[in-house]
């Protein structure tokens, strides 16, 4: 009764603060007479089912009613205000329905009917299934996203024809690069699908699910471009069938992807089903597909955008697009760095950066000991420094791969110490045309501050470029981590430890497309990252464990 109490008192007093604007409330009645009819497309006394393709055309009437709401008996549902709606039915056979509208009245009332229908759907598309879940009942499939590769999401329009065939393929956006950041939150997405006597089902086994900015406002999120859970999503877990018809879209029916012309097969989920990408209830066009890789198309609820996504069998964390080790360095000799693989820069000057050091080939600058390479910045006594800087160029020279360098760095203030790679054009066009490509810098006054840095030459500004970020390393003089680079023709990744931090879109008009780079080490003093040097200073080692380039 407590609860009771306040509620009317609530009433009460909504009447009394509104009195002065003399608002009322209308009559809340539930709609009446409602009635629903069904037209089974193709339906004659020759096909008492239909024609096969299962389209049904309903319409609902009833007094009173605002809309209507249909649930077609397959695990989809619809709104139609004007009570008039098409559906398609795609289990294939002879299958009986329960379909029930419900005409929504004032104050939210229903009133619903339910109306038995039998139909007939020819479509299917056995080898697309059997790429989904396996040739056998039972068995099963789990899914990813090609996070490693670029493109696996791109964004176009739906069906305008602008007369380059824009409709059929990522036209819109289509430059999100291999572990895209602010995607990253959905790449742990996992789909099963799983073949059973009765077709296909399909399973969201770990979530999140993203949605994009465009979607957000519809859905009543404040933010869009980023991942939410099942209290917001609640449809994105469960076991769901899976329903497969021909497509009808132009991009299927009239477009080519990559040349290529669409499989013109679809496939919906039931009951909200979705793969990741959460722009509401969505049909997938499959453009390809394979036993490892699927690409599909679908319009976002509401129209105006039509998705691209790509999926495969294989974890993208455990993709090794370098298998091959092409060349390493182990350390394993004592004494001078292998002249096979390293030869020096020497003489004092700076390169360009206010550097004070002079670099040296001297055993006391830079040795092998225990497995291990160790270039030494010392004070010479006199107010002056020396160093190393080894380089490969001429020696060692790659174009792409995975570049893993094992080190240990300098604590002391005013070392500069580089892991890095020069174009081997160097010599005849000279830097920034080269390219440079900063595995790792670390600041001489801040010691847990580790940059990758890429530097070029921008044709269009007429002037040098550079793009670079900021990770840090705690421990980074006290232990050694594992500074790298994966280098492609589409993008340049640097990452500490197996956490990428850096990202570059690479292009045929960088440096970094298709030209080999050799390697460079060393440690600087002073200079524009080196700073001011510590007084006290006398001497400071960069330790190299390994190097090694894998293709």
């Amino acid at each position: 009764m407590k609860y009771l109490f306040l509620s009317i008192l609530g009433v009460v007093l909504l009447f009394t603060s509104c009195q002065e604007d003399d608002i009322s409330f209308g009559d809340i009645t539930a709609p009446k007479n409602v009635t629903i009819t069904a037209e089974i497309v193709g339906q004659d006394t020759d096909n008492p089912y239909g024609d096969g393709t299962g389209f049904v055309n309903f319409v609902a009437t009833a007094d009173d009613e605002i809309s209507y709401k249909f649930d077609f008996g397959d695990g989809t549902s619809e709104v139609a205000p004007n009570g008039t709606v098409t559906h398609r039915y795609t289990s294939v056979g002879v299958n009986p329905f329960t379909v029930v509208v419900s005409a929504i009245g004032t104050g939210g009332t229903m009133s619903s009917t339910a109306l038995e229908i039998e139909l007939y759907s020819s479509f299917t598309d056995p080898e697309a299934e059997t790429f989904l879940s396996g040739a056998n009942v039972g068995d099963s499939k789990t899914w990813y996203w090609a996070a490693n590769v670029a493109l696996h999401v791109g964004l176009g329009p739906v069906d305008e024809d602008y007369g380059n065939g824009e409709f059929a393929y990522e036209a819109w956006w289509n430059a999100i690069q291999p572990f895209d950041e602010e995607k990253s939150c959905m790449y742990t997405n996992e789909f099963v699908f799983t073949k059973t006597a009765d077709g296909l089902t399909f399973e969201q086994t770990v979530g999140p699910a993203f949605v994009p900015g465009t979607y957000a406002d519809i859905l009543g999120v404040a933010t869009g471009d980023t991942c939410y859970d099942e209290t917001v999503i609640p449809s994105m877990f469960g076991v769901k069938d899976v329903s497969f018809f021909p497509s009808s879209s132009m991009a299927a029916l009239e477009g080519t992807y990559n040349d290529q012309p669409y499989r013109q097969s679809s496939f919906s989920i039931s009951d909200g089903g979705f793969m990741g990408w959460y722009v509401g209830s969505v049909e997938y066009d499959i453009i390809s597909i394979s036993e490892t890789e699927m690409q599909v198309r679908f319009i976002q609820e509401g129209g105006g955008y039509a998705w691209y996504a790509k999926f495969q069998t294989q974890n993208p964390f455990e993709v090794d697009d370098f298998p091959t080790l092409t060349w390493s360095d182990e350390f394993d000799t004592n004494g001078a760095p292998d002249s096979a693989n390293w030869t020096y820069d020497l003489g004092a000057g700076g390169w360009g950066n206010q550097e004070v050091q002079t670099y040296t080939d001297n055993a006391e600058n830079v040795s092998v000991q225990d497995g291990v390479l160790k270039i030494t910045a010392k004070a010479d006594g006199s107010g002056g420094y020396t160093s190393t800087r080894l380089k490969s160029q001429g020696l060692q020279e790659f174009t792409y791969g995975r570049v893993e360098i094992r080190a240990k760095l300098p604590s002391s203030q005013g070392t500069w110490p580089a892991l890095w790679m020069l174009g081997a054009n160097f010599s005849d066009v000279g830097w920034p045309a080269c390219g440079e490509i900063d595995i790792m810098e670390q600041t001489g006054d801040n010691k847990t501050n580790i940059l990758g840095t890429c530097h070029w030459f921008d044709s269009g500004t007429n002037a040098g470029a550079s793009y670079g970020e900021i990770t840090e390393v705690a421990d980074s003089t006290s232990e050694f981590h594992v500074y790298s680079l994966e280098w492609t023709e589409e993008s340049l990744r640097i990452f500490v430890d197996g956490t990428a931090y850096y990202t570059l879109t690479n292009s045929e008009d960088l440096p970094f497309y298709d030209k080999d780079f050799f390697f460079i080490m060393n440690i600087a003093m002073g200079g524009t990252l080196g700073g001011t040097i510590d007084p006290a200073f006398t001497e400071d080692s960069m330790e190299v464990d390994y190097i090694r380039v894998y293709q």
